[in-house]
């Protein structure tokens, strides 16, 4: 399955949405790759096995069950999560760039390439439009979150 999607973050007309600059969605990111446990329900852990300048590996426990991704970025341009598949998980790849089509006007884009769905007998393929949607769900919450973190420290 292949699926992207773009998350509005500034809307320069809609004075009620806190802007956020370039920067900020960035940092907001790197949240996300150093410790996805405020963005990923049911994840209990988020170790980093390795770590570079140009990204890092990680464990994700959930539970019982553990995945393993590694994580690449170009600063303030984009963030890869590649999912290594094992056993139980199929793996896949989710890319977020940071469009900015007019000043200030920043957008998230979500970009999906995942093994779901991939064949027309596959049971998996009456899953693909539920997931999508809750991918679509997930990314607008983690911009929420984002915001939400990025107010507490300002606030502090």
């Amino acid at each position: 399955m292949n699926f992207e999607h773009l998350v509005e973050i500034n809307d320069p007309g809609n004075p009620l949405i806190p802007m956020l600059s370039r920067d900020q969605l960035w940092q907001g990111l790197m949240y996300r790759a150093e410790d996805a446990t405020h963005f990923l329900p049911g994840l209990e852990r988020c170790i980093i096995l390795d770590r570079n300048s140009e990204g890092m590996c990680r464990r994700l426990d959930f539970g019982a069950a553990s995945i393993e991704d590694q994580v690449t970025w170009q600063v303030f341009q984009w963030i890869c999560f590649d999912v290594k598949p094992t056993s139980s998980h199929a793996g896949g790849t989710l890319t977020i760039s940071i469009e900015e089509p007019e000043d200030h006007h920043l957008f998230l884009r979500f970009t999906y390439a995942t093994t779901l769905g991939q064949q027309s007998s596959d049971e998996d393929a009456a899953y693909a439009e539920f997931v999508k949607s809750a991918y679509h769900q997930s990314d607008i919450e983690m911009v929420r979150v984002i915001r939400t973190m990025l107010a507490n420290e300002t606030a502090h």
